[in-house]
């Protein structure tokens, strides 16, 4: 597969991209519903919640917080996680500046 020429793309649509991906498996879509009902997480809180091994929910977690969907502190030997609000709003503006320019009259 070709490399991806973001350079011909907006900042807008490169972000939209990028959130995309970062939302592209259903574990991370989990971990946010969970993240989004309890609040604040422990890592292990997730492990027995998902039924996934440790090093899974890691790579899924380093993902979200790559892209800045979460934040993590570090709480005696855990890692406590919460959805990042700001972060979280300028994806969803980001998301509905595609959406909302929809024509529902078209085709």
């Amino acid at each position: 597969m070709g490399l991806t020429k973001t350079e011909l793309f907006t900042d807008r649509q490169n972000r939209i991209s990028d959130i995309a991906k970062s939302l592209a498996h259903p574990a991370r879509i989990a971990i946010i519903d969970y993240l989004v009902q309890a609040d604040q997480c422990i890592n292990s809180d997730l492990q027995h919640e998902l039924g996934l091994a440790q090093a899974t929910v890691s790579q899924h977690l380093k993902e979200l917080k790559t892209m800045g969907i979460i934040k993590g502190t570090v709480e005696g030997t855990s890692m406590c996680y919460c959805i990042d609000g700001g972060a979280w709003q300028q994806i969803q503006a980001d998301l509905d500046s595609l959406f909302n320019k929809i024509n529902q009259s078209c085709c």
